[in-house]
């Protein structure tokens, strides 16, 4: 007797519990970087509200976040190496570890279950266990007399496979990792001088690698690897002045919107529109800085565009249907990145120097909601779980 009315009333507290428990769906759900105090900020994109600030994430100074499938989990690859768990559900670290001594990104493979990370120092990529953040594999990016490379531009690709680009070395791998015992490497070499970033375009078919050492950009079609790595736009700036570079483009920004690819030139106050069917250079967009991000809203009608320093406090929009300028919006100082909502709705603009995360309507181009936030910059929804090469 009295155990059924102990079991009654265990039941009757559970049931108080979970009634009174906050219900949070994980679509909703992103991260904002605060990277000079190595913490995240845990946000609603619907309601625009900060729900937790997740503490002790390290160096955050250049920051890159990728989900897992069910969008429960969050992975933020630090600059000082450290890779760490976060349940967006618990707010909370799930754990953390410390896998290299300088990092510049992840990805996570094509069924959720592994997690890459690209690595300055030692170069190479090392691959986890997405449930346990244990070490699986370790990839070092050697090349000729036994030196190790910086890896860049590291994505996911359809087949289980990752791509990523040699920045010493001039060259691209592409690792199969079906067997983890024995992955499969293709390695491309002579593919131009210090590839500095890439992309993937949506579809998975396209590596991009973009070359810093010289003009031009470097193509590889994942459905022929087979044929090798293609140069595009070598001819690209040759004859034009070449101005300081104050901060590099980050490639998997660039934008992709039907036929046509959008890509901030180095060095240049430009936006350059690529035809996808031949690679030829179609037209330069003047804008008033040097690109950093370049992205098209989900809908592909529309490409944002930040600035680096000293022109960092504009953005400028693009009308894809023409080819000309929309629009221009000044949030304020160090204008670093941005992020559309899924559908397009809303873009998220982090604004470093004035503390605040602004979101606009992409339509109207009206100020809909300002978010406090300390010294922030990356802005990850959980939706990128289920795009390629995010």
């Amino acid at each position: 007797m009295m155990f059924s009315r102990f079991l009654l009333l265990s039941t009757l507290l559970i049931v108080s519990v979970i009634g009174h428990a906050e219900l949070r769906a994980t679509g909703d759900l992103g991260l904002v970087i605060e990277r000079e105090r190595g913490t995240a900020l845990i946000i609603n994109s619907s309601q625009k509200t900060i729900l937790k600030r997740i503490e002790g994430l390290g160096d955050l100074s250049h920051a890159s976040v990728v989900f897992s499938r069910d969008q429960r989990y969050a992975y933020v690859f630090g600059r000082d190496g450290g890779l760490s768990k976060i349940d967006l559900l618990l707010d909370k670290i799930e754990k953390r570890i410390i896998q290299a001594g300088n990092s510049i990104g992840g990805a996570i493979s094509q069924d959720g279950r592994l997690i890459a990370v690209s690595n300055y120092s030692p170069g190479g990529i090392k691959i986890f266990s997405s449930d346990t953040l244990a070490l699986v594999a370790d990839i070092p990016a050697i090349y000729g007399d036994e030196q190790q490379s910086k890896v860049v531009g590291l994505v996911d690709a359809p087949g289980q496979r990752f791509v990523f680009s040699l920045f010493d070395a001039g060259e691209i791998w592409l690792v199969d990792v079906n067997n983890l015992q024995q992955p499969l490497i293709q390695k491309f070499k002579e593919v131009g001088s210090q590839p500095y970033d890439a992309l993937l375009s949506p579809d998975g078919r396209y590596y991009i690698a973009g070359l810093f050492g010289e003009s031009g950009l470097a193509l590889l079609d994942l459905w022929q690897p087979e044929l090798g790595v293609t140069r595009i736009l070598s001819d690209y700036g040759k004859q034009d002045e070449k101005l300081p570079v104050y901060k590099m483009p980050h490639l998997e920004g660039w934008a992709v919107a039907d036929d046509l690819m959008f890509v901030p030139a180095v060095g240049q106050h430009e936006v350059l529109v690529i035809n996808k069917r031949n690679w030829q250079l179609l037209k330069r967009i003047p804008v008033l800085g040097q690109p950093v991000f370049v992205m098209a809203r989900p809908d592909g009608r529309q490409i944002w565009v930040n600035f680096a320093f000293p022109d960092n406090q504009h953005l400028q929009v693009i009308d894809v249907k023409d080819l000309t300028l929309m629009k221009s919006l000044t949030p304020g100082k160090a204008v670093l990145h941005m992020e559309f909502t899924p559908r397009g709705e809303d873009i998220w603009v982090s604004v470093r120097d004035e503390d605040r995360v602004i979101v606009y309507d992409t339509e109207r181009f009206t100020e809909k909601a300002r978010i406090e936030a300390e010294k922030p910059s990356g802005i990850f929804f959980s939706a990128r779980a289920h795009k390629l090469g995010l």
